[in-house]
């Protein structure tokens, strides 16, 4: 039977959740008024001095630095779960990559009509004609599932040819456990995706600057069009913005989401100083605002971000194995520099000095190669730095005498 959703914050139309959830079994006993997990600890507690992570009541949840790359909180991470209407963070990224914020899309029939009454929609109407930027405002703050449907269309001709670019987009970040099956979070058992996936595809996005304006912005509105009269006005739904129930200092927005089946979902991002966090929730109550409350306070009250001031060094020939015999002339030395600073995120007062670097060249054909230094922490990843080749090799050749 089907489950009618009411509300803006809705990802679409539900059907009866199917009786394959892909979901981690538990054997805790539930704490009165909480989630069955809700006492499960941080896969990262066990890392040597690492800070306890908070107790929260989604099944599944991931905090990262979104520079340095470190997991400071993880709960379940590849749980394949229904992510409602966060999907539309996909939806956007493409849509951002692809499509000209400027260009008009003209609505469908099947776009303006194919959701069912009752889900996230602003009502446009068969022939509406919307820019890009107006769509993807209504998909990302008003959670539009018509708006999904039309950006879809827009990019790659049908809903079906868009639904397989985002899963080779989602192949693409790293995904192994994330299958979609729409462009706006309709569940089914073919549409789903894990915290430790979501969270790659929302940190993908954030560095989109296109993604980062809609993603970010709190009111907008779309004048008057070839159908409507009247100004609609978009109004942000991540109730933990500036003047929102849930308010939160140094969030920058996100992404909501909720279904029946799903629960609550909520992606966010936020910065304090020099950290900026991302936090992913699923299958969570309450908007999954206090679970990210709780996980934002833990991530920026117990670690900081810390710039190794690493000397850029000559990289020695051992981690050039193929080409050594190239670089005798060279003291067997090939100088590789880092084009940033290098960051590692540690709990506060960490003597960086013990961290464990290894090192990995990273081929490239069609550039200089490059070199990728990871720091841990007892065995946990808190940190890289990349190096790039200040020469490629064919030069060292030419100037160099036999």
């Amino acid at each position: 039977m089907k489950r009618f959703l009411t509300g803006m914050l809705c990802a679409g139309i539900l059907t009866s959740q199917p009786a394959v959830i892909y979901a981690a079994e538990t054997s805790a006993t539930p704490e009165a008024g909480h989630s069955e997990t809700y006492s499960q600890a941080s896969d990262i507690d066990s890392v040597k001095g690492w800070p306890t992570g908070p107790n929260i009541e989604g099944q599944s949840a991931v905090l990262m630095d979104a520079v340095t790359d470190t997991i400071l909180y993880s709960k379940n991470a590849k749980d394949k779960l229904y992510p409602a209407s966060i999907t539309k963070i996909m939806t956007a990224l493409l849509a951002c990559e692809y499509l000209d914020m400027n260009d008009t899309i003209t609505m469908s029939q099947e776009a303006a009509y194919g959701i069912e009454a009752g889900s996230s929609s602003i009502y446009a109407e068969t022939g509406e004609v919307f820019t890009v930027e107006q769509a993807l405002m209504a998909l990302m703050l008003e959670s539009a599932n018509e708006m999904a449907l039309a950006l879809a269309e827009k990019t790659s001709g049908s809903v079906k040819k868009f639904v397989e670019l985002m899963n080779q987009r989602a192949a693409q970040l790293g995904c192994k456990n994330t299958h979609f099956n729409n462009p706006n979070g309709l569940p089914d058992e073919t549409h789903y995706t894990t915290a430790g996936d979501m969270m790659k595809i929302a940190k993908a996005a954030w560095y989109n600057p296109r993604f980062r304006k809609f993603v970010t912005t709190q009111v907008y509105e779309i004048p008057p069009t070839n159908k409507q009269s009247e100004t609609r006005y978009l109004l942000n739904h991540h109730k933990m913005m500036p003047g929102q129930s849930y308010a939160y200092d140094g969030v920058l927005g996100g992404k909501t989401g909720y279904t029946d089946a799903a629960g609550s979902t909520l992606v966010t991002y936020a910065k304090r100083g020099n950290s900026i966090l991302i936090a992913v929730v699923l299958n969570s109550t309450n908007g999954a605002f206090p679970d990210t409350t709780s996980l934002l306070d833990y991530g920026f009250d117990n670690f900081e971000k810390v710039d190794l001031n690493i000397d850029t060094d000559p990289v020695p020939a051992v981690f050039l194995p193929c080409e050594k015999h190239l670089l005798k002339d060279w003291n067997n030395l090939c100088s590789f520099y880092y084009m940033r600073h290098v960051y590692v995120t540690v709990p506060t007062g960490t003597d960086v000095s013990q961290l464990v670097k290894k090192q990995k060249l990273l081929n490239n054909s069609v550039g200089p190669k490059r070199i990728k230094s990871k720091y841990y922490l007892d065995g946990h990843m808190v940190g890289y730095g990349m190096q790039y080749e200040k020469e490629i090799l064919s030069d060292f050749l030419l100037n160099a005498s036999f």
